[in-house]
């Protein structure tokens, strides 16, 4: 099917996630882990613009943070060649501004790829439902799919891509994110863990609140990668002396979280990026 090129440019903001709870269940005979956790959507954003080629010449061009990777390995380049293939889309123009900082556990990256296959979807009037978006996105990372539809918190399983929307509301809560200059590499932190039988019950813990969750709801890649950039669990302290509900590393890390009933005093992490936004 050949598809027009004519359609306006459309920019988007493109928001990351925490892991509220992350588990690793089990290896798997593919060489991945089964795991299980709760995705709940932040409102930190990076800013994504998809423009038509006139001059026929794909072009990928990011500005913000500098990403460290080839521009063909970039999520949003993955995802346009993707749908390039199935529906011979013409060039386009992506301009990524990236505000939300990469390789922290926040997923940022895959919800800029995500968001690329859902502009491009509405752009071209590709016609795919969320299902098969998520189907897509499956083929970028484990984690894409949720943010083909963020909106509400949801729980994880599989690989992260097997998806059930789960009741929890954090509104009111202030969220700080604090991010050390250490660079964890998931599939390191994956070989620094046991997978095992989760002692307690995910879905039954997040429904206690928050102030019941230190004890109970645990990230299994902490432990580990704590004992290997100690600076993580120093953050994870001060959260807690600060005032924090709760406190936790987000995915593999190294981005670590704090939730507080009210506004947290920020002049103790003023050496690392560092964000609070209101859920």
């Amino acid at each position: 099917m050949k598809i027009s090129g004519i359609f306006d440019a459309m920019i988007q903001f493109p928001n990351c996630k925490i892991n509220l709870g992350l588990n690793v269940v089990a290896r798997r005979s593919d060489g991945f882990h089964n795991i299980e956790s709760v995705f709940y959507p932040v409102p930190m954003n990076d800013a994504l613009e998809i423009i038509p080629a006139a001059d026929g010449v794909f072009q990928f061009h990011a500005t913000g943070l500098t990403i460290p990777c080839e521009i063909e390995k970039n999520l949003c380049v993955r995802a346009f060649r993707l749908l390039e293939s199935d529906f011979r889309l013409p060039a386009v123009k992506i301009h990524l501004h990236k505000a939300i900082p990469m390789g922290s556990g926040l997923g940022g990256g895959s919800a800029d790829g995500a968001f690329t296959l859902k502009m491009l979807n509405e752009l071209f009037s590709l016609g795919l439902s969320n299902e098969k978006l998520k189907s897509y996105a499956g083929l970028l990372g484990s984690d894409c799919a949720f943010f083909i539809g963020n909106h509400q918190p949801q729980y994880a399983t599989g690989k992260g891509e097997m998806l059930e929307e789960i009741a929890i509301d954090l509104s009111g809560t202030y969220l700080s994110v604090v991010i050390p200059d250490v660079h964890v590499v998931t599939s390191d932190a994956y070989r620094l863990v046991s997978p095992q039988i989760p002692k307690n019950n995910l879905k039954e813990v997040i429904k206690l609140p928050v102030e019941d969750w230190k004890d109970l709801l645990v990230n299994d890649f902490e432990k580990p990668v704590i004992a290997k950039f100690p600076v993580i669990g120093g953050i994870k302290t001060k959260l807690y002396e600060s005032g924090a509900i709760y406190a936790s590393m987000s995915g593999s890390g190294s981005a670590v979280f704090g939730l507080f009933r009210g506004l947290p005093d920020s002049t103790s992490f003023e050496s690392c990026f560092h964000r609070t936004v209101k859920l």
